[in-house]
This record gives structure tokens, C-alpha cells and sequence, in this order.
């Protein structure tokens, strides 16, 4: 027999087939060439490629209307007097049936039916250095619990896949095989990197509290999936104790892991920031005068500032052999590693004491990465990609 079904449940289920039927009767209208929908991070609020797009668009093509689509509980990141829908609501079935443009860098939420008419792009999130799509068959673990089915059909509603680099597109072209026009047009997230004024750094650092004159390291981790929960693999306050007053860290947890790193500055005397709350990641690699890098795709990112990139790695043999990576990090060949690399703490504290984070040689190493990872990224990504996404079609 069944368990039984709670009110609250039952309440859920009808809801949600009543909306499923109000959208299927808004496919029949017609859609609207002036509305763009947006979504990031599975509708954690306004980010990454999608976010630069949208103000590029607001400058560019002023008409064309944007709404982004938000859960419930990331509601209260929305900037003030951005447009938006809740995920699943009636408003939220109501744009994506009608709206002409969709812009993601990850999916929209609930089976939504592609219309003849609309356009698709998927801007992606970040240079791949772990195994992504189809590779992740490779991988047990990853393939017990990846529905390729499903992404072979979500690649399938793809019109147009961004990419930040060539690397990037060859891999996006064979772990997400379909008809979509590529656009190596570099990542709108990083025009920033460029744009931005000595003015404009200033008050981000001083909106954090840090004094002028102190360096500032920033370490965002990414996800394990071998790990629960966010457990870094440096302790920043030791670190910090380390260093010397004249160093500042900022921790970033992965966003998986909620709003909070779990660190604090038990010295009281802000040298260890919790900065996982911040909503632009862009603004603290800005502030930084370094990056403490793991994994993450951010490395690439902060690449384009040409700014000293220490890679901590304790972990990348169990890493590797979870996830898969494209290519060794911490190889020290140019081209696959940005700077030094370390694996214990004072290793770690050591390449920043003597200097070797900021030597000629990692110079050499960081140059010929950038040119490797970020050949298109020049402050106009943003503007190329409005142009080619939004132009009018015959």
C-alpha cells in the first residue's frame, strides 16, 4: 500500500499541474520580440555572463525588455529595480512561453518547451579544467548520478554555446554535441577585468575594510564532489598569523555550500574576511592582489587581471582521479600552470614570504596562460555578444 500523501504535498502537485496547464495555453501566443529572460546559477540571482549581458543589452537594444527568472529563496539577492520572476510561478511560465531571447549560464528550471521562434543562448560558467558533459562517463561515480538523456535534450534547445577561449570550445563541442552556432567571443563576466578604474578598486577594497597599503590574498575553493560540505584545505587564520598584519584574506565558499565560509578572524583584527556572501566574485578579484587558486574555473578568470596566481593543491591526486581534468595544473609546464604550486601550509606561507609569488619566473608562467585561456577576453565581450545574439533574423 502506499504511503499516504500530506496535505501540503497534494497541495504542492496541484499547483504545480495547474500552472503546467496555464503554460501550455500561453505556447499558443504569440511571442514577444522585445522580451529576454535571464537565469544564473540555477536561479541564485543576478551573476556571471548573464548579468553583463543584461546591462550590455539595456545599452544596446534599450527595447528589448530583461526579467530574470529567481527561486524563492534567493529572492533577496535581486538588486533593486532589476525585473524578476519567481521560479515556478504563474509570471515565470508566463515569460517563458512568450519571451523571443532566453540567456543562461546553466538551465531554466522545469521542463520549459522551446518554441519555433525563440533563441537560446547558453553562456556557460566558467573554462573547463574538470571533466564536463558525455566525458563524465568515464567516471563511475559522476555517471551513476548524471541523467545524460536529460543533457543531450538541454543541448538540444541550445541556438547559441559562448566560449572563452579555444581550449573551451573544443571541449564544449564534444561533451555537448548539437546543431548550435559556437560563439568564441570571450566571457562578458570579465569585461570588468578591463574596464575598471584605479577609482572604482579603491572603494571596493574599502567597502571590505581593508587599509590601504595591505595585500590582499583571495582563496575561493571549488566543489568536491567527494567531500560534504565546504572544508578548505588551508586555514586562513593560520595564514594569516603567518604572514603578518600587512596581508588581508578573503575566503569565498563554493555557492553549493550556502552563504558562508564557517571562517571567522579570531584575531579580531579583520585578516581573515568571509566574503562568500558577496554577490559579485568580479569585485573581489579586483580587490585582490593575488589569488589563492584551487581548481576552480576562477582561475582563468582572474588570469585576465595578469596579477600573481598561486596554485594550493594538497588534494589534486584524489581530485583527478573523482572528477577527471583535461589537462595538469600542476604540471609547471607554461600554458597549464599560472604560478607556483603548493600542497602543504607552510609551503604555502613560504611562497608568499619569500617573494616567489610576484618573481620573474611565475611571470612567465602566468603570461603564458592568460595566453592560453583568455586570447578573447579585451573589455567588449559583452557588447560582441549582444550584437550577434540580438540582431535582428531574416
Amino acid at each position: 500500500m502506499p504511503p499516504p500523501v500530506s496535505p501540503a504535498s497534494l497541495k504542492r502537485f496541484v499547483r504545480r499541474q495547474a500552472m503546467r496547464a496555464v503554460y501550455r495555453s500561453d505556447l499558443r501566443r504569440p511571442l514577444d520580440p522585445d522580451l529576454a529572460v535571464y537565469g544564473a546559477y540555477w536561479n541564485r540571482g543576478v551573476a556571471c555572463n548573464p548579468a553583463a549581458i543584461h546591462a550590455k543589452a539595456r545599452e544596446l537594444v534599450p527595447h528589448i525588455r530583461g526579467v530574470w527568472v529567481v527561486s524563492s529563496r534567493h529572492r533577496d539577492r535581486m538588486p533593486a529595480g532589476v525585473p524578476y520572476v519567481i521560479e515556478g510561478s504563474r509570471p515565470y511560465w508566463r515569460a517563458m512561453a512568450t519571451a523571443t531571447y532566453l540567456v543562461n549560464n546553466s538551465s531554466f528550471p522545469g521542463g520549459f518547451t522551446k518554441r519555433p521562434g525563440q533563441r537560446y543562448l547558453q553562456t556557460h560558467h566558467g573554462t573547463p579544467l574538470k571533466t564536463m558533459g558525455l566525458d563524465q562517463r568515464a567516471y563511475p561515480a559522476l555517471a551513476r548520478k548524471t541523467d545524460f538523456g536529460k543533457i543531450l535534450a538541454h543541448v538540444g534547445q541550445w541556438d547559441h554555446s559562448l566560449s572563452a577561449n579555444p581550449h573551451t570550445t573544443e571541449v564544449w563541442d564534444r561533451v555537448y554535441p548539437g546543431a548550435y552556432e559556437r560563439m568564441d567571443l570571450g566571457y562578458p563576466r570579465n569585461d570588468v577585468y578591463f574596464t575598471a578604474t584605479a577609482d572604482d578598486i579603491a572603494k571596493i577594497r574599502a567597502d571590505l575594510g581593508i587599509a590601504e597599503g595591505q595585500t590582499v590574498l583571495l582563496h575561493a575553493p571549488t566543489h568536491r564532489d567527494y567531500r560534504d560540505g565546504f572544508v578548505p584545505d588551508l586555514d586562513p587564520e593560520q595564514l594569516a598569523s603567518q604572514l603578518g598584519p600587512d596581508y588581508v584574506i578573503l575566503v569565498r565558499a563554493h555557492y553549493f555550500y550556502g552563504r558562508s565560509a564557517g571562517v571567522g578572524d579570531a584575531m579580531g583584527a579583520g585578516r581573515v574576511i568571509d566574503v562568500t556572501g558577496h554577490p559579485r566574485v568580479e569585485e573581489l578579484c579586483l580587490a585582490a592582489d593575488a589569488l589563492i587558486a584551487d581548481y576552480s574555473s576562477l582561475i582563468f578568470d582572474y588570469a585576465c587581471l595578469d596579477r600573481p596566481i598561486v596554485v594550493h593543491a594538497p588534494d589534486w591526486a584524489a581530485y583527478r582521479a573523482a572528477r577527471g581534468t583535461y589537462f595538469d595544473l600542476l604540471s609547471g609546464l607554461p600554458g597549464d600552470t599560472p604560478g607556483p604550486v603548493t600542497t602543504t601550509p607552510d609551503e604555502l606561507a613560504d611562497v608568499f614570504s619569500t617573494g616567489r609569488w610576484r618573481s620573474p619566473e611565475s611571470a612567465v608562467l602566468r603570461t603564458a596562460f592568460r595566453e592560453r585561456f583568455c586570447p578573447y577576453d579585451d573589455g567588449h565581450a559583452a557588447e560582441r555578444v549582444v550584437r550577434r545574439f540580438f540582431a535582428p533574423t531574416e
